[in-house]
């Protein structure tokens, strides 16, 4: 699949996250999802951006294998997975 991302979509640096925000919030449910970001998310799936609840989190993301993630409106990055979040800058 990694053909699928252009060379003008790849990230030019990587960071992990220090402390919990949205931005953070959203990079580990695409990442749990099994994508780098929503860029990533975007370009395979074809679409202009996922679905996210009212306070600006993902609610779904479907997998590169079809199945689907259903997300809560509450937060679901723990404290230990802030660290395992990488961030990506463009």
């Amino acid at each position: 699949m990694a053909a699928a991302v252009t060379a003008s979509m790849q990230p030019k640096s990587m960071t992990r996250a220090k402390k919990w925000d949205e931005v953070v919030e959203n990079a580990y449910r695409f990442q749990l999802a099994g994508y780098r970001d929503e860029e990533e998310y975007r370009s395979v799936k074809k679409v202009d951006s996922a679905e996210k609840w009212d306070n600006g989190f993902v609610k779904k993301l479907q997998r590169k294998d079809g199945c689907f993630y259903y997300y809560n409106k509450a937060r679901e990055c723990s404290d230990k997975d802030v660290p395992k979040t990488k961030l990506y800058n463009y």
